[in-house]
């Protein structure tokens, strides 16, 4: 068999959840066959030094009834639950790998690279017992493989037992996909694997432990030549990637990371649904823009205690407590105030993202993410041609656009009201975003310089922001004040007028420094325009 490019979808699960899907009805505009369940044994093989996992390969052996399947892959990493890896499959005599019957020649000799005339030997297993459902969407035809995997992974006398769901598409439409995981009522609540069964062997034998950590963008790699239909949905994939990775983090930790990057996340998704609206059924765009917000506003809640703990309360009381008054400010009893807000919105934030809300958001970005929801026909009896258009045309239009939003609130800097320059900042993150979308289109030389002024004087208009939550303490002490066992209240009072004053001294300078940085950035050359 030669090689074949999958699309797979992988979820993590409770076992009720699986048992739940084994017998589920099919859902609206699908068909489902009955399941089929079997039990396999899979052996992954590697060198000594793990030549294979290095490079995202994978070799395993599989006992399917009485036969041997050998598998190999190229690309195994997940993205947002997301599996795309090239596969080569081939029937062997027994539980040993043999690569000289692999037929598709440049997996063949890809693996022959990697080994280098290393030996190979098992370095873990999996027993699974797995069911088997087939679903078809009626409109089309597309197929889907759902397989339901419960099990465990043995690494000499390590285990750690699996259970997981894989959509897997075996023929049509991708979009189908995630139109029939949406639709699963089970699956309302599953996580996105991070990890392939093999990313988790290895972890196992290595006695890693592979818990989920903050996400950071990850930046397509888009060509100026490139049509835009295909840089948006890599767009997409990356902003799916984050979000889905994020929401972990902030399940799994209290680290205030999580929350930054989640909310960077959907922020930088509503500006793609944003800069690409030429693209989009406006419906659709109107639809997921609001799911991203709603959700955006939760994380924002818990984001902007973080920011309140760490940047705004910590620093300010670090200074007075080296003053001579330090007796008369209860910081203890402000900063237990503002923790105590902070645990309730990251309960409330971890309910959220626990509940079906999340998913339904990322099953519908990766079916938009191929193709799903796409503007279609004309509008206003003219033919929309937008998603003809190359990646460096489109952006040199979005790009002007979103500098000309932000030009016209910065104009007026002087004059600004508190809630225009959160306006300023919002533009400005927006003009940022967007050029981070498409800066591979350009000499990273042209890019940076911009980049780098847009970046400073966003983290300024980003402080100034700060010190304007900082108003929210009096707020907290007043909404506990009946509650003394968090401390004094005038004391506490004290230290949040010390702590609100302090900053806005600084908050003053710091006007002063994003006028001129704002200068610099429209004085600098703006990279698009060459």
């Amino acid at each position: 068999m030669g090689a074949k490019r999958e699309v797979e979808l992988k979820l993590e699960l409770a076992k009720a959840g699986q048992q739940k899907l084994k017998g589920a009805p099919a859902p609206e505009g699908f068909a489902a066959e009955r399941a089929v369940t079997r039990t396999l044994r899979s052996i992954y093989f590697d060198t000594p030094d793990q030549a294979l996992r290095k490079a995202k390969w994978s070799l395993r052996v599989r006992r399917v009834g009485r036969k041997w399947v050998q598998t190999v892959k190229a690309g195994t990493g997940v993205t947002g639950g997301m599996s795309r890896p090239r596969e080569a499959e081939v029937e062997v005599a027994g539980p040993a790998p043999d690569l000289t019957l692999i037929l598709e020649p440049s997996m063949r000799e890809g693996l022959w690279q990697l080994i280098d005339g290393q030996p190979l030997a098992p370095v873990f297993e999996t027993a699974m017992r797995r069911t088997i459902r087939i679903f078809t969407r009626e409109s089309d035809g597309s197929t889907i493989e759902m397989a339901l995997d419960a099990g465990e992974i043995v690494a000499g006398e390590k285990r750690q037992a699996l259970f997981e769901a894989e959509l897997e598409l075996k023929s049509g439409d991708p979009a189908a996909l995630f139109e029939l995981a949406g639709r699963l009522p089970a699956l309302a609540g599953a996580r996105f694997s991070r990890l392939s069964k093999a990313g988790r062997g290895y972890a196992l034998a290595g006695g890693e432990q592979p818990l989920a950590g903050p996400v950071n963008a990850t930046e397509a790699s888009l060509a100026a030549d490139t049509a835009i239909g295909p840089a948006f949905c890599a767009i997409l994939l990356s902003c799916m990637d984050q979000i889905a990775g994020n929401r972990d983090a902030v399940l799994d930790s209290d680290a205030p990371e999580g929350p930054h990057q989640l909310r960077v996340g959907l922020r930088r998704l509503r500006s793609a649904l944003k800069v690409h609206h030429p693209l989009l059924d406006p419906g659709t765009r109107k639809e997921l823009d609001a799911a991203a917000r709603d959700l955006a506003l939760a994380v924002g809640d818990l984001r902007d205690l973080d920011v309140l703990v760490d940047e705004i309360v910590e620093p300010a009381m670090a200074v007075a407590r080296l003053g001579p008054d330090t007796a008369l400010l209860d910081d203890a009893g402000l900063v237990r105030r503002v923790e105590a807000a902070r645990l309730a919105a990251r309960r409330s934030l971890r309910e959220q993202l626990s509940g079906p809300a999340v998913n339904e958001l990322l099953f519908r970005l990766g079916a938009l993410a191929h193709g799903a929801g796409w503007r279609e026909g004309e509008e206003d009896g003219k033919e929309d041609a937008a998603g003809d258009t190359t990646v460096g045309a489109f952006a040199v239009e979005a790009l002007e656009k979103r500098w000309k939003s932000a030009a016209r609130l910065a104009a007026r800097m002087d004059e600004l009201t508190l809630e225009e320059r959160h306006d300023l900042r919002k533009e400005l993150k927006k003009l940022r975003y967007a050029v981070e979308f498409f800066r591979s289109a350009w000499p990273a030389r042209k890019v940076k310089p911009f980049l780098a002024r847009l970046k400073t004087l966003q983290d300024v208009f980003g402080y100034l922001n700060d010190v304007v939550m900082a108003g929210k303490l009096a707020g907290m002490i007043a909404a506990v004040g009946s509650r003394p066992q968090v401390g004094p209240q005038v004391e506490t009072a004290l230290a949040a007028g010390f702590v609100l004053g302090w900053h806005e001294a600084r908050a003053a300078r710091a006007f002063e420094n994003a006028r001129t940085l704002w200068d610099e950035t429209k004085r600098a050359r703006r990279f698009w325009r060459d």
